[in-house]
């Protein structure tokens, strides 16, 4: 999976001619503000067609709304553990 991420991240961001400015990035300041809005936009504002069209960053802040207590029962550690 990070082999196709850093593919897609290669393809879209790098070596996209749309983003990157006329000539190329001056410094590495240049790419590393390419690199934060690409990141941005692939969490915030890229809908994804697998989990409804949505951005990643919305759907999983809905899923953690969702998300009870219940789904998460208090595991007690057992009387002992970690003492020899």
């Amino acid at each position: 999976m990070a082999e196709a991420l850093n593919s897609l991240f290669k393809a879209e961001c790098i070596r996209n001619p749309s983003m990157r400015p006329k000539g190329g990035w001056k410094n590495v300041t240049d790419v590393e503000i390419a690199v934060a809005e690409y990141v941005d936009w692939f969490n915030h504002r890229r809908l994804h067609g697998e989990i409804g069209l949505v951005p990643p960053a919305e759907f999983e802040a809905h899923h953690w709304a969702t998300i009870t207590p219940e789904h998460y029962p208090e595991t007690p550690v057992p009387t002992g553990a970690g003492s020899n």
